[in-house]
């Protein structure tokens, strides 16, 4: 089984539909052998490249005090009050470098950035919030300012999107397994496993026939 997943770190429903897909894999013993592979998507590419000089989010709307109560539901820490939106594109580059690497050290940034966006409040668009991310996910600084100094790996995200689009995916996270099974959105722990089974087994009774 192999999973690609579109996903934009600015988006509480990645955060959340993401972590119960890996939690899911992790339960069902698919860790180690299932690769999650994140692919880029902006949910707001016009968003601004450096944060407001103030923000004030402490008032939620219901909308997002609901969207807080499901990542706590699903066992996350959340706070959108904290939430300075900036454009994410550097963000996405930076891991692209991590793939460059190994899943694990992508998975680390990914992680990491999720955590400064909805928790820590930090701007994904600052160079020295993502470097300090990178540098703890295990990435080289001297390799990280080369992506961020630059415009490398724009041309990958990009690419990302553009299959996304090809596919009409039009929100994310959106989930394609073994290139043909769709999931589109931030399912619950108990939707993916059962998910995940029903597709196993259909995959297992395939090839059985072959």
């Amino acid at each position: 089984m192999e999973i690609k997943y579109w996903s934009d770190i600015a988006c509480p429903f990645c955060y959340i539909g993401s972590n119960n897909m890996k939690k899911a894999l992790k339960d069902l013993d698919l860790q180690d052998k299932v690769p999650l592979k994140f692919l880029s998507y902006q949910l707001d590419p016009n968003a601004p490249t450096t944060a407001p000089k103030s923000s004030d989010n402490s008032t939620l709307t219901p909308r997002m005090k609901q969207i807080e109560d499901f990542a706590h539901q699903n066992g996350l820490e959340m706070n959108l009050a904290k939430v300075i939106h900036v454009n994410s594109m550097d963000a996405h580059r930076l891991i692209k470098l991590a793939y460059t690497k190994n899943d694990e050290t992508a998975n680390k940034l990914i992680n990491e950035l999720y955590r400064l966006y909805f928790v820590a409040g930090k701007s994904i668009a600052d160079h020295e919030v993502l470097k300090n991310a990178g540098i703890k996910a295990g990435l080289v600084a001297s390799e990280i300012d080369d992506v961020l100094n630059t415009d490398k790996f724009e041309k990958e995200v990009k690419q990302d999107e553009m299959a996304a689009a090809q596919l009409g995916v039009q929100g994310v996270p959106f989930f394609v397994i073994n290139n043909k099974y769709a999931i589109n959105g931030a399912q619950t722990y108990d939707v993916l496993v059962n998910a995940l089974k029903k597709i196993e087994a259909s995959e297992d009774d395939q090839n059985g026939e072959e």
